[in-house]
């Protein structure tokens, strides 16, 4: 099996695997892919981008997270004491720009996207 898999489409842009990381390409028609701009979400205090559910849910259990088990459609993260719940896909493949700035959002000293 490859380590580079078909490109996902998404809004907006493509997001393409790569070294087990998945990464918006933000200009898929671009004829230089070295203006091409990745997208991907960074734990900000150990520096590591999350290149998987489980590193993202080891991190979040870090800040107090517990997961929900209801919806197996669903990966489900809530604090106690907050109204914040993050909803994830099931699937890392899934894993959208939207998720990762709702996860930035409720944890905004832990986690941030970046141009990858």
């Amino acid at each position: 099996m490859s380590s580079e898999s078909e490109p996902k489409t998404s809004e907006p842009g493509v997001w393409v695997f790569k070294n087990g990381v998945m990464r918006l390409v933000e200009n898929p028609g671009s004829e230089q892919m070295s203006t091409v701009r990745w997208k991907a979400l960074m734990h900000t205090p150990s520096g590591k981008v999350v290149s998987s559910y489980s590193a993202l849910e080891s991190e979040l259990r870090a800040l107090g997270s517990e997961r929900y088990y209801e919806d197996p459609a669903l990966l489900q993260f809530h604090k106690r004491g907050s109204l914040d719940l993050i909803s994830l896909p099931s699937d890392f493949s899934h894993f959208a720009s939207v998720h990762m700035y709702d996860i930035v959002i409720k944890n905004r000293d832990s986690f941030r996207v970046v141009d990858f």
